[in-house]
């Protein structure tokens, strides 16, 4: 049966938070453990807000502009122990390594 378009853009916005959650924590690091276009990374990124899951970017010090990691600040009502324990599901119906 295939996906709807809510849950594969609901899943993909729990896998990007789970991500960062777990060190893959910037915008080339999400694209290379997903495939996932750069756009599409960065787009997620920012519906992040939508879930009321608080994702604030830290930039490193003395580094040069953008340099930096995205950091998971509040899950909102999110439970990230339930994604931990649906990491396989989420990844299969994304089709995501």
């Amino acid at each position: 049966m295939p996906v709807s378009k809510t849950k594969s853009s609901f899943y993909r916005r729990l896998y990007v938070a789970y991500l960062i959650d777990n060190g893959v924590d910037s915008v080339p690091a999400i694209t290379e453990a997903t495939g996932m276009p750069r756009r599409t990374a960065q787009d997620t990124i920012n519906a992040l807000a939508e879930l009321d899951i608080v994702c604030v970017f830290e930039h490193q010090a003395g580094a040069p502009h953008n340099i930096g990691r995205y950091v998971i600040r509040d899950w909102g009502a999110i439970n990230p122990r339930w994604i931990t324990f649906h990491i396989d599901q989420i990844r299969h119906v994304l089709g995501y390594p």
